[in-house]
């Protein structure tokens, strides 16, 4: 993952060199992070406690292409509503959640009765996500006018995709606390011998996620501005925590893995 990591970083680096050069388009610069909701095979669907307690952070670095004006000439760009409107959004983040089954299942009262109840408790996890990707944004007021005016507000909503690679762990604290030993882990994420592909894994991959977001900037000062963005991001895998019960016997089973981000960045305009 690092050597693939740094290859990435060089490309979007030279990718932006080439923009300005030919384009003459300005740059922005930023950093984000905040709390990240992880929606997964933790805990109860739509349920508040696996929602508040499987909740991780998330740190990033931004860049954005302003197509409203010029660095080369230090002067706008044609007035386009694409010009007026868009910006293009890079980014590369890392976020990490701890992850607990919550909910019905895992109550007082099941846990006194159910020796299911008790391996469901036992067992923990976490996802560490890295993500590197692209994000449409579209302004519906004026960037021109958001950019002469401190104290204003620019809300967005936007549109992309990222290609990420996680890290899952998945453990347990019941019996000897060995994973090998299906005894200690619930029947519904144990990976039975013949090999079929759910249940769970500590193995980590890659896979291609959707990421769409609604946001507002605030203008600090003339080059800068505070940013304020929900964001929610579907994987096509379902392994990306690391469970995946058989979707054929477990009918609850029905999503593949999710988060939602709320970020808070601050973004430098570059000369």
């Amino acid at each position: 993952m690092p050597k693939y990591f740094s290859l990435i970083i060089l490309f979007l680096l030279a990718s932006i060199n080439t923009v300005q050069a030919q384009f003459g388009f300005s740059h922005e610069v930023g950093v984000i992070a905040g709390p990240v909701a992880f929606q997964s095979d933790y805990g109860v669907r739509h349920d508040f406690k696996t929602n508040a307690g499987n909740t991780g952070i998330g740190v990033g670095l931004v860049h954005y292409l302003n197509f409203s004006y010029r660095a080369d000439c230090n002067c706008y760009t044609p007035e386009t509503y694409f010009n007026d409107h868009f910006k293009l959004r890079s980014e590369i983040s890392y976020s990490k959640t701890k992850l607990n089954h919550f909910g019905e299942w895992v109550t007082p009262e099941k846990l006194a009765k159910s020796e299911e109840s008790r391996k469901l408790k036992a067992m923990e996890g976490s996802t560490a996500v890295t993500d590197i990707g692209m994000q449409l944004e579209f302004f519906p007021l004026s960037i021109r006018d958001f950019a002469a005016t401190d104290g204003s507000f620019a809300p967005f909503i936007s549109l992309g995709g990222h290609f990420s690679f996680y890290n899952p762990d998945v453990s347990t604290s019941y019996g000897n606390g060995k994973l090998i030993e299906d005894n200690v882990f619930s029947p519904k994420y144990w990976v039975p011998s013949d090999g079929e592909a759910h249940g769970f894994t500590n193995n980590g991959g890659s896979v291609w996620s959707v990421v769409a977001s609604v946001g507002t900037r605030y203008k600090l000062t003339p080059l800068s501005d505070l940013m304020l963005d929900l964001r929610g991001q579907y994987y096509f895998s379902n392994w990306v925590d690391g469970l995946n019960p058989n979707p054929a016997v477990y009918k609850e089973n029905k999503a593949n893995d999710w988060n939602i981000w709320l970020n808070f960045g601050y973004i430098y305009y570059l000369d």
